[in-house]
């Protein structure tokens, strides 16, 4: 169920990104994502602090359960997962062109 759940916040042309309240991972990747201009709706944050079976799939799906916050946050841009924040921070030189290739920016 969560696996539907989670995949229909998925889209092409948005960034994704499933956070855990409290989590200063979750965070940081957040506060990185918003310097960036993005069209209104691009960016997407998913609180899932209360959904254990959501960050159960994570786990399934690669994301390890990591740290004090879960493998917390997953970061999606279109509907591929980049992982989360150290793996944000290895392609910041690139997220800029990332992210106008799937049209997230103004």
């Amino acid at each position: 169920m969560a696996d539907k759940f989670l995949e229909s916040k998925l889209k092409d042309g948005k960034v994704t990104v499933f956070v855990k309240g409290g989590c200063p991972y979750s965070r940081n990747a957040v506060d990185m994502l918003r310097q960036y201009n993005f069209a209104p709706g691009c960016l997407q944050v998913f609180d899932i602090n209360e959904s254990r079976d959501a960050q159960d799939y994570f786990q399934l799906c690669g994301g390890a359960r990591t740290r004090s916050c879960r493998g917390m946050p997953r970061v999606f841009i279109g509907r591929h997962c980049i992982g989360g924040l150290s793996d944000l921070e290895s392609v910041r030189c690139r997220l800029p062109a990332m992210l106008q290739q799937i049209g997230a920016l103004r």
